[in-house]
């Protein structure tokens, strides 16, 4: 009997690995790309100001990638929603890995900046094409699970990218760096060769891609979104979200050195702290994402998450903005499992990737608006205003999400979820 029981226990391992093999493979290709996101992100800022001695040459590197994403995502959303998805994100893989190697020979800024425009274009493919290959790839039941290991996966890079780039600066160079970060880009394309394609066939009765089918496609998703308003409202509140805390970290390096005082100690210190507390927090999110609802996951981590900034704005030595930070940075996992899990559920598969594309256009366009605006209000007036007003914000964001979810009439939005699974 207990011979049986435990030839048994064998199969369910080795069907749960089978089962889990290519969300496995997937993870790690993703997880190479990301770290490579990190290592590229150190790297080309540190080059940039070394070209330059501009901090005004640094700040446009915030702004050239969601530039990029607008003139892209407009319409990239129409070739996702057609092409196979795996052959797609292996090329702006590729892609992406060419012209990160090619950015160490480039004489100026301005071929940088170029190249950097190249690059956030391939993005703006990968991140929605990754996103419904996701969502086609792993069964539903599943999908919480793996999007908590995914934020894990992320906040490993955010901790080990910057670590490996500074390794990297110390026994090589910033072209070393460069160089690596494009391997990784060639080495998450290879992963990607022996995935499946499981969109094949998701193309069929779809026009031809045109200036025409774009007009189409997009009043096919204005069609959806009136038909769920609920939806929108939540899209609405999760922006305001996204561009206030961008907004906040586009200024956080003056803010913590300048307004809190910290030294470049402190500050490096402080990142670090940051980035342990969301290992830990996207650890957490992977071993309890079982036990918990897509509700309590999108309240308490957006909650938390809100909470932690407003601490940040607040903080006027370095223990209270390391706490600020940690908090943010450990429930990050838990807003972000939540939200894309509940997203995956609720947008059709055969629209996710123009749904997902358009609405990265909204979020781009504002980062830039409220950077700028940002960056004025706090010369007219103050940086810590700024902040502060950008927290209560993110806040008063939140407050309406919470507020749908528990509201009688809107809270079903977020019970597709339970009624999926069931």
């Amino acid at each position: 009997m207990s011979g049986r029981r435990g030839r048994g226990a064998i199969v369910m391992q080795k069907e749960d690995w089978i089962g889990w093999r290519f969300p496995a493979m997937l993870l790690t290709a993703m997880g190479l790309s990301t770290v490579g996101d990190f290592v590229y992100l150190v790297a080309i800022n540190l080059l940039v100001f070394e070209m330059t001695n501009s901090a005004a040459a640094v700040a446009g590197l915030w702004i050239a990638g969601p530039a990029a994403a607008i003139f892209t995502r407009f319409w990239a959303g129409s070739l996702i929603d057609r092409a196979n998805n795996r052959r797609l994100m292996i090329w702006t893989d590729v892609i992406r890995g060419v012209l990160v190697a090619v950015i160490p020979f480039m004489p100026s800024v301005w071929g940088i900046y170029a190249l950097l425009w190249l690059i956030s274009m391939a993005r703006s493919f990968f991140a929605p094409a990754s996103l419904t290959y996701i969502t086609m790839l792993v069964p539903e039941a599943k999908r919480k699970r793996f999007n908590s290991f995914y934020s894990l996966a992320s906040s490993g890079a955010f901790v080990i990218g910057p670590a490996i780039a500074g390794v990297l600066f110390l026994v090589g160079s910033i072209d070393m760096a460069i160089w690596v970060n494009a391997a990784t880009f060639g080495l998450s394309a290879f992963i990607l060769l022996w995935l499946p394609n499981v969109d094949e066939e998701k193309t069929a009765g779809l026009n031809p891609l045109s200036w025409k089918a774009i007009r189409d496609d997009f009043g096919i998703v204005m069609k959806f979104g009136r038909k769920q308003s609920l939806f929108l409202y939540v899209l609405l509140f999760n922006l305001i979200i996204l561009i206030s805390t961008f907004a906040m970290d586009a200024q956080e390096v003056v803010f913590a050195r300048q307004v809190v005082g910290l030294s470049e100690v402190d500050y490096s210190l402080l990142i670090s702290i940051t980035g342990i507390g969301a290992v830990l927090g996207a650890a957490a999110v992977a071993s309890l994402s079982e036990k918990l609802s897509v509700k309590q996951l999108i309240g308490g981590g957006f909650g938390m998450f809100a909470i932690g900034y407003l601490i940040y704005a607040f903080s006027r030595s370095f223990e209270m903005i390391a706490a600020g930070f940690i908090l943010l940075g450990f429930f990050h996992a838990f807003a972000n499992t939540g939200y894309t899990t509940w997203y995956q559920n609720v947008v059709p598969i055969s629209i996710m990737g123009r749904v997902t594309s358009l609405y990265g256009v909204a979020v781009s366009f504002f980062q830039i608006l409220f950077v700028f605006g940002a960056g004025v209000t706090a010369d007219l007036f103050s940086l810590r205003l700024t902040i502060i007003g950008l927290s209560f914000l993110c806040l008063i964001a939140v407050f309406g999400l919470i507020g749908m979810m528990l509201h009688p009439e809107q809270r079903k939005v977020f019970e597709v979820e339970m009624k999926k699974a069931g």
